[in-house]
């Protein structure tokens, strides 16, 4: 859950800050317009880690994921 939340969180500023309307930024990301409203509302639970993946990656960004032993 945390790191859907973290990717949830990127997209949402990404777009806030792109000034696209929820239209545009559908296009963008290959979605719909009330997916786009969904995200922008934080319904994380609608969003699987594969899908909030893909919209990053569609819309340039890249993301990484780290592991290290947990001692």
């Amino acid at each position: 859950m945390k790191m859907r939340s973290q990717l949830l969180i990127v997209l949402q500023e990404h777009l806030r800050n792109s000034g696209l309307t929820q239209f545009k930024a559908a296009e963008l990301l290959g979605v719909t317009q009330p997916r786009v409203s969904d995200l922008m509302r934080g319904k994380i639970d609608l969003f699987s880690l594969e899908s909030l993946i893909d919209m990053i990656t569609s819309i340039g960004l890249k993301v990484e994921i780290n592991i290290k032993d947990a001692a």
